[in-house]
């Protein structure tokens, strides 16, 4: 399919991960990519591959942010599709009797904070044009409660939840749609990383997945590219579940 032909789509924490595989599939429904990321050599690789832009940036700096849609506008001459997906889960992010407070503001900064900044700034350009698709990444933590807690995680996500339905409500009207993906477990590298040194922590979230296996990059990504294209025409402020069933599950099958 070509459902984003002639558009220009923004992918933050494109390097790698649902960042990275979202990236091809965008490409491979005729985006223009712009690969953002914080490392350069990866980001670089990524925007080649996919044939696309790569441009440096701290998400957590608003002057990263502004430079990043100002050189995306000067190049493309539009944004159509911003995905805000930049995020980390750092292993000294745990339960809130454990995590301190410099673990706490650093992964509010990357995962909430810079959400604001990327939509604060790319929406002027969205709506000078008349239309544009935001996708927040949230996760399906945002709407459950986990014993395995990774606090400052899950207060990040329902923050970018909360202001993803605001916003999809607030700029409905004007073009613009915001909604806030809500990925259940992925196998990245992020979480290889993080399950590698807790195995245990793994199995104890495994076996609530009714699908019985975590997702790959790739199904996360066709979600983004049907939330950033016209088939979701009629989707704003919504919470998009991609969890393999575990928000809806009371028991998992044998």
């Amino acid at each position: 399919m070509q459902r984003l032909e002639g558009r220009v789509a923004v992918v933050t924490g494109g390097a790698s991960g649902i960042g990275l595989a979202t990236a091809h599939r965008f490409a491979a429904e005729g985006a223009r990519v712009v690969v953002a990321d914080v490392d350069e050599t990866a980001g670089k690789s990524a925007a080649g591959e996919v044939g696309g832009l790569f441009v440096k940036v701290d998400v957590t700096s608003e002057d990263d942010v502004q430079a990043l849609y100002r050189t995306v506008q000067d190049a493309c001459g539009r944004i159509d599709v911003a995905f805000n997906n930049a995020g980390i889960s750092p292993p000294d992010d745990d339960s809130i009797l454990e995590t301190g407070l410099e673990a706490w503001k650093r992964v509010q900064d990357v995962n909430l904070t810079s959400v604001y900044l990327c939509c604060k700034h790319v929406l002027p350009y969205m709506l000078e044009q008349g239309r544009g698709s935001i996708i927040n990444t949230a996760s399906f933590v945002a709407v459950m409660g986990a014993a395995t807690s990774q606090i400052s995680y899950t207060a990040s996500k329902g923050g970018v939840l909360a202001m993803s339905r605001e916003l999809g409500v607030q700029f409905a009207r004007q073009g613009v749609r915001v909604n806030a993906l809500c990925p259940g477990p992925v196998n990245t590298p992020l979480l290889q990383e993080l399950f590698a040194k807790d195995p245990e922590r793994a199995a104890r979230r495994l076996v609530h997945v009714p699908v019985g296996r975590f997702a790959e990059a790739s199904e996360i990504a066709a979600a983004v590219a049907f939330l950033a294209s016209d088939d979701a025409s009629f989707i704003t402020a919504s919470e998009f579940l991609v969890d393999g069933g575990i928000s809806g599950a009371y028991v998992t099958p044998l």
